[in-house]
């Protein structure tokens, strides 16, 4: 007779407390215990951007959904690297976060030395918030449209100066797609920022501008700019009598700026599945459309899925620009 031996009570005890204590963050995350502390939202931009905007905003109406304080934490510098390789080293439980934008997918074409790669070290959470650009021009400008625009560029190729506040960022990118697909030539002047650009867009030593609405608006509103056309697929609510330059003529342009949450790569499945739950309950709150558009934005509500198809998307149509006009960063 064969006997098979069998492990000693205490060593069953043990054996069993081992099993129990390696199923026990997935079964505490199934039974709804996450989150159970605070949770950090990291942002690679400077306190009052739009993305440290929409951050806020989100971050707000999530934490009153989560039960847990959600701190935004500004960690600027190489157009979101920083946040970016800080986030996807951080453990991968749920408790640090991305507010991640059209940047972080583009930068690997613009810098050599990346320490991360978007697509390997951070998951897709759910898309936040978006925004059109708007097409502003000094009043004094003769173009009140984007044909006249297109007309007086090719009137005077490369003398007509355009100002962007970001180098390769969007408002950047989409004149020089806008430039191929309309045909002309006019020159960058870059800028160290909005601010500046849009002070010597309003002095006329830039003619127009591609410019988030969250900072152009006001101008528009003040007399000080004037308003061709936005930037997104339709008329955006925010300013429903702007055509989008798609209607303009220019058939399927369309360039937006978008943030979405994203995670450290490893985290857990029902971690992800939990937070983007409760992105869509706050999407869907009426107050916080209104705060979004407030800040010249609108809700974006999406899957992880969703979120990692746009990825792809926006890489490859801005990357495709980028070595078109031969932008880098390093």
């Amino acid at each position: 007779m064969t006997f098979r031996h069998r492990p000693s009570s205490p060593r069953r005890a043990l054996l069993l407390a081992a099993g129990l204590a390696l199923t026990a963050p997935l079964h505490a995350i199934a039974q709804g215990a996450y989150p159970s502390k605070p949770i950090h939202l990291v942002v690679g931009f400077p306190p009052g951007g739009p993305a440290d905007l929409a951050a806020r905003i989100v971050g707000e109406k999530l934490a009153q959904d989560l039960r847990q304080p959600v701190l935004v934490e500004n960690r600027p510098g190489a157009s979101q690297n920083i946040a970016a390789d800080y986030v996807a080293k951080s453990t991968a439980d749920g408790y640090t976060l991305l507010m991640g934008s059209t940047a972080v997918v583009v930068n690997h074409f613009l810098y050599k030395d990346m320490r991360f790669d978007v697509f390997n070290d951070l998951v897709p959470v759910g898309t936040a918030a978006r925004t059109p650009l708007m097409v502003v021009a000094n009043p004094r400008f003769a173009a009140k449209n984007m044909k006249e625009l297109v007309a007086a560029a090719k009137a005077a190729p490369g003398k007509i100066n355009y100002g962007s506040g970001v180098r390769a960022s969007t408002t950047h990118l989409a004149v020089e797609a806008f430039k191929a697909q309309a045909g002309i030539e006019v020159s960058n002047i870059p800028y160290q920022g909005a601010g500046p650009m849009l002070t010597d867009l309003m002095g006329g030593q830039v003619s127009f501008a591609f410019d988030t609405m969250v900072t152009s608006m006001p101008l528009v509103k003040a007399g000080r700019l004037h308003a061709l056309a936005v930037t997104s697929a339709t008329r955006s609510p925010i300013a429903p009598e702007l055509p989008t330059v798609a209607e303009s003529g220019y058939p399927g342009f369309e360039a937006i700026g978008w943030f979405g949450i994203l995670a450290p790569k490893g985290t857990p499945q029902p971690v992800v599945q939990r937070l983007n739950a409760s992105l869509q309950k706050v999407l869907a709150a009426p107050d916080v459309a209104q705060r979004l558009a407030g800040a010249g934005g609108d809700v974006m509500p999406g899957t992880p899925e969703d979120f990692a198809r746009l990825m792809r998307s926006e890489s490859e149509k801005w990357g495709g620009v980028i070595k078109r006009v031969g932008i880098t960063l390093d």
